[in-house]
């Protein structure tokens, strides 16, 4: 495929060569452009997937503005490399896919992210979350446990990461990887890295299992890495059992247990022949917190369960619940109402978290009455 030649540099913005999308890029309260080639353009809006009226006037305008975004970052999509992850200069995070892959033309999906970052109080103000799971959450990040985040697509876990590295002391180094930066941690002492795919005209494939290993190396007190989901997961793993507490990272997985499993198979692609069982004894030593999100059917993003990793019985990672969302219906204007309940059950991290010294978030003081 020829792709159309890009225009010379002019004094429009980076915006404004988005041609009939750069509308939608600047609308804020637009959080996913989906381009269905010159046919379709939806976007999502507060949860809800909209069909809009712009429309692309032919292929070769659709192509140009993809390659657009493509190099503006130094990378390349052509037939031979017809899929592409790029970011945008505010940090939205592109995919385009072009023949011989894209059957019925362009595909081009652009994710934003919100200009002002959500803070925990907002978490709980949008009904995401409780004060005393959130509290939980911070007591976790504290007491360093290693947590993992899992959730389907677009259900918040890059956010939620954001909120509980937040909650990570200044004077930890703190290396963060990923595929497009997207975190935005505010400690002073952040080393963030950004892996470079193939087809680059920078120079050759650095996957997040280069970064991982990388990492090890740079005197981390934690790593973040933002989505695990390939043989990573073996190196993640590593790190979390030889020292590294307090790592954290994301999973795409519908419910906690099975982003174990997902973690399970994701090790097993790393290429070692390890059994079953060594894998899940990693796991269980490894992460001790899965906080789980769903989108629900009003579109709303909840964090509908935490739960904490207790061990190993027989060859199966046992587990328990600590808060768990329950929903209770739907309020006059159609939104998911419920309430997060405590399980009952006094959750073992808290245990580290006063051998360190720590005191509990007030939040749960009440809820663990005795506690340090």
């Amino acid at each position: 495929m020829s792709l159309p030649a890009i225009q010379p540099p002019s004094t429009e913005s980076f915006d404004d060569r988005l041609g009939p999308i750069s509308g939608l890029v600047a609308d804020d309260n637009v959080t996913e452009i989906m381009v269905m080639g010159t046919r379709e353009i939806y976007v999502e809006i507060h949860g809800k997937i909209v069909l809009t009226d712009a429309r692309f006037k032919d292929e070769d305008q659709l192509l140009e503005v993809i390659r657009f975004i493509v190099e503006s970052v130094g990378r390349r999509i052509d037939e031979e490399n017809p899929l592409c992850d790029a970011r945008l200069p505010t940090g939205a995070r592109v995919h385009a896919a072009i023949a011989p892959v894209a059957v019925d033309g362009p595909l081009l999906t652009i994710r934003k992210f919100s200009r002002d970052l959500l803070q925990a109080s907002d978490l709980v103000a949008l009904g995401s979350c409780s004060p005393a799971g959130l509290a939980f959450l911070q007591a976790c990040v504290m007491a360093r446990a290693n947590i993992l985040i899992s959730g389907g697509a677009s259900t918040g876990k890059t956010t939620l990461l954001n909120i509980l590295s937040g909650f990570v002391s200044d004077d930890e180094r703190v290396v963060t990887i990923e595929d497009a930066a997207e975190l935005q941690l505010r400690q002073r002492h952040v080393a963030r890295l950004e892996a470079r795919p193939a087809g680059s005209e920078r120079g050759r494939e650095i996957n997040i299992r280069d970064l991982v290993m990388t990492s090890l190396r740079m005197r981390p007190d934690r790593i973040v890495v933002g989505e695990v989901r390939g043989p990573e997961a073996l190196d993640m793993l590593q790190a979390m059992n030889t020292g590294h507490y307090g790592s954290m990272t994301t999973i795409h997985a519908n419910k906690p247990r099975d982003a174990l499993s997902r973690v399970e198979t994701l090790v097993m692609m790393a290429g070692f022949d390890l059994p079953a069982r060594a894998i899940r004894a990693q796991i269980a030593s490894g992460i001790n917190i899965v906080a789980h999100l769903e989108r629900l059917r009003d579109g709303s993003r909840k964090l509908t369960r935490i739960s904490e990793i207790t061990g190993m019985e027989d060859d199966v990672i046992s587990m328990q619940d600590v808060f768990v969302f329950k929903p209770e219906g739907t309020d006059p204007y159609g939104r998911v109402v419920g309430a997060f309940v405590l399980s009952g059950i006094r959750p073992r991290i808290l245990e580290r978290l006063e051998d360190m010294g720590l005191r509990l978030p007030e939040e749960l003081g009440r809820l663990f009455p005795g506690s340090a």
